[in-house]
């Protein structure tokens, strides 16, 4: 990589009178339609944002944006797999910069990131990445034989950016410590809800009671619900665990449950599994997934690969819904803020797992405590980062 500015430096602009006016945010791949949880993250980053500053997003071709959508979206990019191509926008990036008055330029993941040095060196803004995981640990578990090349890349340009921010306090603090970033160049912008208050338990009831009647399933079977990407090996890896661990063991116990999992993108022969399974429902892909979190009994995320946050389990907890997770499914959100809806399994330990499936009971638990929501709520969170960029400015 060329040499764009030295190493670990400090950031040396300075904001103007009044902090943050404009913001250019780009991004390598498709967000519209907004539909997984990396899409969310990123819509739900620039609609809130664009309450604050005004906001321009150039994005990659792909994205097939909404006539009403609340802020400037550019798709005219080449997606991050031909993103070298991106040298030949140079000029329209920096005029765009220009016209639009940009005091910062937000880089989603870190795949652009020597696209926004670049851009720094021309026009001297400073450059943030919000980092949705470590990319690089994300390859890993993929088994790219590259990940560590694109490891290398990743702490190269983390270290060169005016700051970055990371969507858990964990990857902040494992970059902090293996990539030997500044403490006060680093923070968290995590994933966050537009739901500022649970599900009344009435509501919940109404919901699980249309889900025993349209399966025909006995009042007395405890529903639980799997939801995410399930072309996404984290995922995938989750659905061996639900039907070689769990599944199993719920059974030889006698315990009456169904399993309703949702989600796009799973392979023709997990369909051909879960036909061997009764217990599990699949849905399919489901736009809202309101009445699966209100009316299941419990969310599962028996996840133990990947780094970042478990969009689906802020989603859950949000919507009043009780959930076990591993340990390492839960990073991002704080045990003190969840109250009883949320228990905590190590990983690896399906017996213990399948244990607290079976203990779980709705009617005990209570509603998600005020604290989550104002911990997850998207207006705290943009607030957050943009003091915490002036601050550290």
């Amino acid at each position: 990589m060329p040499n764009i500015t030295g190493p670990q430096s400090l950031p040396s602009f300075a904001w103007k009178e009044g902090g943050i006016g404009a913001v250019l945010g780009i991004v390598s791949y498709r967000v519209f339609p907004v539909q997984m949880g990396g899409q969310k993250c990123v819509d739900g980053l620039y609609r809130h944002l664009a309450k604050k500053v005004r906001v321009t997003l150039a994005a990659a071709k792909e994205n097939e944006v909404p006539a009403d959508n609340s802020y400037e979206v550019l798709p005219f990019l080449f997606n991050h797999w031909r993103g070298i191509l991106n040298i030949i926008y140079l000029y329209k990036l920096k005029k765009l910069i220009k016209e639009k008055h940009i005091d910062l330029l937000v880089i989603e993941n870190s795949y652009f990131g020597w696209l926004g040095l670049l851009l720094r060196r021309i026009t001297k803004k400073p450059v943030v990445i919000h980092s949705h995981n470590i990319e690089a640990h994300r390859f890993r578990d993929l088994q790219r034989s590259w990940w560590r090349i694109y490891e290398w890349y990743e702490k190269w340009v983390h270290r060169h950016v005016d700051h970055s921010f990371f969507i858990t306090q964990e990857d902040s603090d494992w970059a902090i410590l293996h990539w030997q970033l500044h403490v006060e160049k680093c923070s968290v912008l995590t994933y966050g809800t537009d739901i500022l208050l649970p599900a009344i338990q009435k509501e919940k009831k109404e919901y699980r009671e249309s889900l025993l009647k349209e399966y025909n399933l006995d009042a007395g079977t405890r529903l639980f619900f799997f939801n995410g990407t399930l072309d996404y090996l984290p995922n995938t890896d989750a659905l061996r665990i639900i039907i070689s661990e769990l599944i199993p063991l719920l059974v030889t116990a006698g315990f009456q449950f169904r399993i309703f999992v949702s989600g796009r993108g799973l392979h023709k022969q997990w369909k051909q599994v879960f036909k061997n399974y009764p217990v599990i429902i699949y849905t399919g892909f489901i736009k809202d997934i309101d009445v699966l979190c209100k009316g299941t009994d419990c969310f599962i995320n028996p996840v133990t690969l990947g780094s970042g946050i478990r969009t689906k389990l802020v989603e859950a907890l949000a919507l009043n819904q009780d959930a076990i997770s591993t340990k390492t499914g839960a990073k991002g959100i704080p045990g003190k803020i969840t109250g009883n809806k949320l228990v905590l399994v190590d990983d690896y330990d399906w017996n213990s797992f399948a244990a607290a499936m079976m203990k779980t009971d709705p009617a005990a638990l209570g509603d998600t405590p005020g604290i989550f929501y104002t911990e997850f709520n998207w207006d705290n969170i943009i607030q957050k980062a943009l003091l915490s960029l002036q601050s550290h400015a």
